[in-house]
């Protein structure tokens, strides 16, 4: 469920008086997010290591941190007014709730058949020079084609490329083709 922006500014407010800071640099946030926190079996290998004496350990339950944050309130929007919820539940006819329920059903088994996975249309049967260039086809409708400013500079780096190499080459074959004739 999307929070509204009363909970988020509540949220924030909350940060705020427990001392969080509210922006963070690009940096620091990177680090934060991959900083993996100690298990406590790694502390107690650590301090058993250094020779520290470490007490035995307790089968009470850790309280949960989270347990301690009080959760937003949630907004009018979402709840909509109380007097409104019981006068509605009252006036509502038994014929109304079971249409209601049958709408229910029938959404559900819509949504249950949208889910199902769809039965594969059986492949016509087709010669293998046909059903090669049906799936070309296939795949270069699947290929995201360069814009005109991509597709110049690609070429102009695959000709630059391409003009050093013949160069280069040219250039070996010469002075090789000297020193063969030379030799003979």
């Amino acid at each position: 469920m999307a929070k509204t922006r009363a909970q988020r500014k509540a949220e924030q407010r909350r940060r705020a008086s427990q001392g969080v800071p509210a922006q963070r640099d690009s940096e620091s946030r990177a680090q934060h997010r991959t900083q993996a926190p100690e298990s406590a079996d790694v502390v107690e290998a650590e301090l058993a290591e250094a020779g520290v004496d470490v007490p035995a350990p307790r089968h009470e339950p850790e309280p949960d941190p989270a347990a301690d944050v009080p959760s937003p309130a949630p907004s009018r929007a979402d709840v909509g007014r109380p007097d409104q919820a019981e006068e509605s539940g009252a006036r509502i006819s038994r014929r109304a709730r079971k249409q209601e329920e049958r709408e229910k059903r029938a959404r559900a088994k819509e949504s249950e058949r949208r889910r199902a996975p769809k039965e594969a249309a059986p492949e016509r049967r087709r010669g293998a020079v046909i059903a090669f260039f049906i799936s070309c086809w296939a795949e270069l409708t699947k290929v995201q084609w360069p814009d005109r400013e991509t597709l110049v500079q690609a070429s102009a780096v695959t000709v630059l490329f391409i003009a050093v190499a013949a160069a280069y080459l040219g250039t070996l074959d010469s002075i090789f083709n000297f020193l063969v004739q030379n030799l003979l």
